[in-house]
C-alpha cells in the first residue's frame, strides 16, 4: 500500500518573497519586450522601481525584525528569516542588474534613437545648455537646497525615507601649504521640484537633465570656502512597516498619526549609491547609517528609476505609447436614469476598467439625494485623492441620512488619506468607524436602505476592488449590483457586525473572514475532492493576486492527487509548486501582466455540474482568511454566472500576455507559433466596446499596468 502523501512536506511549497521576485521579474519582462512601444516599456522600468521600493520597506523589514527578534521559526518553504534575507538579496541584486542593463543597453539607445536625450551633468553640454542648466539652478532650485554639514557641532542629520540626496567631500580652500583635513556634507534633492528638467535642444531633439546632477553640477556654490573633492547621489530605503499595539493604543487615529510619522527614522534597511562613489564616501554613509555591506546597492545608472514614468505624458509621442483605452458604458445601465428602477429588474455585473466605474459612483450619488433613501452604509479601504463617493456620503449626511461608514485606518501607505477623509466625513455628522480592533477590514461592500410602495428595500454592491475611480480605470475588477432579499439581510448583518457587537449564527449567502471564509473555501474544496474520489469529473478554476496560505495550498495538493483538476490564475505570490509526482500534478498556474493591473477575484467549482460562482475581496492567504474582514459573495443569476465563467476561460487562453509556472519553479511566456493569439485583456476592452449600447466613445487600444498595490 502506498504510504500517504505529507502535503504541508517544505519542499512542495516556495518561498513568499522569493515568489514575489518572480513577479516583480514578470513586470520587468514588458520592459524588455521589444514589441511593446517605447514609453510603456519606460512605465514597466518605473513600475518595477516602485514595487522593489515598497518590498523592501514591508517584506524585508519585517524579517530584519524577525532577526533583530532572534525569532528562528521557518516558514512554509522550511527557510528562516536570516535564510530568506540572504536569498532576497542575491534574487533583488539579479533583478537590479538586469533592470539597469535593459535601461542601460535598451531602452537609452532606443530613446536616442527616438531623438529623446537624458544628459549627465558631465556630459558636453552646448553653450546655450550650460547657460540654461546656470541659470535654472540659480533660480529655481539654490533658493530651495539645505545643505549640511557634520563636524563637531554639527551631528549627522536625519535622512528621509526614500529621498534622494547628495553626499559630498570637502576640503577647506588652501591655508599656505598646510593640507586641509576632509569634511563630510549632505544636501538632499528636493522632491518639491520636477526630476526631469527639459533643457533647450536642436531640431526636433527632447532632451532632459536630471535635477540631482543638476545640483551636482553646481555644487560648489552651495560651499562657497571650500573645495569640493568629490559629490555622488544616494538614497535610503527604511522600515515602513507599522506595529501598532493596538489593545494599548486608546485613541487609533493618534496612535496611527504617531507612527507615520516614525517611517521617515525608521531602521535603514537598504542603501543605494551610484556606482563609483568614492570609497570615504561610502564609509562614512555605511557608518553613520549604520548600514551593513549586504545592504548597500552600487547601481549603474540613475539611482529611483520611478522618475521615467514622467516620460510617459511627452507630447508629439503618441507613436511611441498605446493609445488610452476608454471605459464603456454597461449596456444593462442607462445614465441618467433612476439605478435603483434598473438594480430591481436583476443583478448587474460590472466589470472594470473595460465598463466604467460611474454606475458605483452614481449608485452613491443617487442615493444622496433619493427622498426614498434612509440610511447608506458602506466600506471605504481606499479611495482616490478627490472622491466622488466621499463627497457623496458626506452629502447624505447632510441630507438628513444616515450614513454609516467604515473607513480602515491601516491600509497600509493610505493611512493618511484615509485619516483626512475620516475626519472629513464625521464633520458632514456620518457615523465613521474606523475599523475593528486587530483587524483590517478589506471588504468591498455598499448598502443602501430604500422605503419604497411594498416596504423596505436593501440595494446592495459587492466588488473584489476598491471604491477607487481612479485605479478602476487601470485595475481589473469585478462587481455586482443586486437587490436580492438574503444577500440585503446580510449586508445588515455585515454592518451591525462592524458596529456593534452583532454576529450572526447563520449567514444566507455572503461568507465572511475571519471567521467562516476558510472553513467554505475547504469545504469548496473538499467537495470537489468527494467528487474525484466517487469517479465523478471535478473541476476548479480560482483567479486571485496571490497564493501562499499552506492550509488552502496543502488543500489543493490533496484535490490534485485525488485527480481534481486545477486551473489557477494568480498575478503575483504563488507558493504553491506545479509537476510534483503525486502530488501537484493536475494543477496549472498562470500569470497576466498586461496593460491593466489584475485584481479581480474569481472561484469557480464544478460541482458536479451544478456549477457555483463565487467572487470577493480576499486572496488565498493566511492574512485574508485569518485577520481580515473580507466578503465572499455568490453569483447566483445564471446570466451572471456565464459572465464571470467567460472572464476565466479567456484568461485561461490567453498565450500573449500570461506566463505560465513550470515545475522548476521559473515562469515561461507561452509559444505562441502557429497559434491564434489572445490577447484577454484586448479582447475583453473589444467585446465591451462591442456591447456598449452606443458607440458614446471611439475605442482606442490601451493603457499600461499601474504600480503593484499595497493591499
Amino acid at each position: 500500500m502506498e504510504k500517504e502523501k505529507d502535503f504541508t512536506n517544505p519542499e512542495y511549497y516556495e518561498n513568499r518573497e522569493l515568489s514575489w521576485l518572480k513577479f516583480d521579474g514578470r513586470v520587468l519582462n514588458e520592459a524588455r519586450d521589444k514589441s511593446i512601444p517605447l514609453l510603456e516599456r519606460l512605465k514597466f522600468v518605473s513600475i518595477t522601481s516602485s514595487n522593489l521600493d515598497e518590498f523592501f520597506m514591508v517584506r524585508v523589514a519585517s524579517l530584519k525584525d524577525m532577526v533583530h527578534a532572534g525569532y528562528k521559526k521557518k516558514d512554509i518553504a522550511g527557510m528562516t528569516a536570516e535564510e530568506q534575507l540572504a536569498a532576497i538579496n542575491i534574487r533583488t541584486r539579479e533583478l537590479v542588474d538586469l533592470q539597469y542593463s535593459t535601461y542601460n543597453r535598451s531602452l537609452l539607445p532606443l530613446m536616442k534613437k527616438n531623438r529623446i536625450f537624458i544628459l549627465d551633468a558631465f556630459e558636453k553640454l552646448t553653450e546655450k545648455q550650460e547657460k540654461f542648466v546656470d541659470r535654472y539652478f540659480e533660480e529655481n532650485v539654490y533658493p530651495v537646497l539645505t545643505p549640511m554639514a557634520v563636524d563637531a557641532s554639527r551631528p549627522f542629520p536625519l535622512i528621509r525615507n526614500k529621498s534622494l540626496n547628495i553626499a559630498a567631500l570637502l576640503s577647506r580652500k588652501k591655508e599656505g601649504a598646510k593640507k586641509a583635513e576632509l569634511e563630510f556634507a549632505t544636501v538632499q534633492v528636493p522632491g518639491v521640484l520636477p526630476r526631469l528638467v527639459r533643457i533647450p535642444s536642436s531640431g526636433e531633439d527632447m532632451t532632459f537633465i536630471l535635477l540631482e546632477q543638476m545640483i551636482e553640477k553646481n555644487i560648489d556654490k552651495l560651499f562657497l570656502n571650500y573645495e569640493v573633492i568629490c559629490a555622488c547621489p544616494y538614497r535610503i530605503m527604511r522600515n515602513a512597516d507599522l506595529t501598532i499595539d493596538e489593545d494599548e493604543a486608546e485613541d487609533l487615529l493618534k496612535e496611527i498619526q504617531k507612527q507615520l510619522k516614525r517611517r521617515q527614522w525608521g531602521e535603514v534597511i537598504r542603501l543605494e549609491v551610484e556606482e563609483g562613489m568614492d570609497k570615504r564616501l561610502l564609509r562614512i554613509l555605511k557608518d553613520e547609517l549604520k548600514v551593513a555591506e549586504e545592504d548597500i546597492f552600487k547601481i549603474p545608472g540613475p539611482l529611483d528609476l520611478t522618475f521615467l514614468s514622467k516620460m510617459y505624458g511627452l507630447e508629439g509621442y503618441e507613436h511611441l505609447r498605446y493609445q488610452p483605452y476608454v471605459p464603456q458604458r454597461n449596456p444593462k445601465i442607462e445614465p441618467g436614469e433612476n439605478i435603483f428602477d434598473t438594480i430591481r429588474q436583476g443583478d448587474i455585473f460590472l466589470h472594470h476598467p473595460y465598463q466604467t466605474f460611474d454606475p458605483v459612483v452614481d449608485f452613491i450619488r443617487q442615493a444622496a439625494s433619493d427622498p426614498d433613501v434612509l440610511a447608506i452604509k458602506q466600506t471605504l479601504y481606499r479611495v482616490s485623492g478627490n472622491s466622488p463617493i466621499i463627497a457623496s456620503l458626506a452629502q447624505a449626511a447632510e441630507n438628513g441620512k444616515q450614513v454609516s461608514v467604515l473607513v480602515e485606518l491601516k491600509a497600509r501607505f493610505d493611512e493618511e488619506n484615509n485619516i483626512v477623509w475620516a475626519k472629513k466625513l464625521e464633520k458632514a455628522g456620518c457615523h465613521v468607524i474606523y475599523g475593528l480592533v486587530g483587524l483590517k477590514t478589506h471588504s468591498k461592500i455598499a448598502l443602501v436602505v430604500r422605503r419604497e410602495e411594498d416596504g423596505i428595500r436593501r440595494y446592495v454592491h459587492l466588488g473584489t476592488g476598491n471604491y477607487n475611480d481612479s485605479t478602476a480605470k487601470l485595475y481589473t475588477d469585478c462587481g455586482i449590483f443586486t437587490c436580492n432579499g438574503a444577500i440585503g439581510e446580510d449586508a445588515t448583518a455585515v454592518f451591525n457586525m462592524l458596529s456593534g457587537y452583532s454576529e450572526p449564527p447563520t449567514w444566507n449567502e455572503l461568507s465572511l473572514a475571519p471567521i467562516w471564509l476558510r472553513t467554505k473555501f475547504m469545504r469548496l474544496i473538499g467537495r470537489e475532492i468527494k467528487h474525484a474520489r466517487e469517479g465523478r469529473e471535478a473541476h476548479i478554476v480560482a483567479k486571485m493576486n496571490s497564493l501562499c496560505d499552506p492550509g488552502i495550498i496543502a488543500a489543493l495538493y490533496e484535490a490534485s492527487a485525488a485527480g481534481v483538476k486545477i486551473q489557477l490564475i494568480v498575478r503575483g505570490i504563488c507558493c504553491l509548486k506545479v509537476g510534483i509526482k503525486g502530488v501537484s500534478e493536475n494543477i496549472e498556474v498562470r500569470s497576466i501582466v498586461g496593460n491593466f493591473l489584475e485584481h479581480s477575484r474569481i472561484f469557480w467549482f464544478l460541482n458536479d455540474g451544478d456549477e457555483e460562482v463565487y467572487m470577493g475581496s480576499a486572496d488565498w492567504m493566511p492574512r485574508n482568511l485569518d485577520r481580515r474582514v473580507e466578503i465572499l459573495f455568490p453569483v447566483l443569476e445564471e446570466e451572471l454566472k456565464e459572465e464571470a465563467k467567460h472572464i476565466l476561460e479567456v484568461e485561461l487562453s490567453d498565450n500573449t500576455k500570461a506566463h505560465v509556472l513550470k515545475s522548476d519553479g521559473n515562469y515561461e511566456k507561452i509559444d505562441k507559433r502557429g497559434k491564434v493569439l489572445v490577447n484577454s485583456q484586448m479582447q475583453f476592452c473589444e467585446e465591451a466596446v462591442k456591447a456598449a449600447p452606443r458607440q458614446d466613445h471611439v475605442y482606442r487600444e490601451r493603457v499600461f499596468i499601474p504600480a503593484e498595490p499595497a493591499e
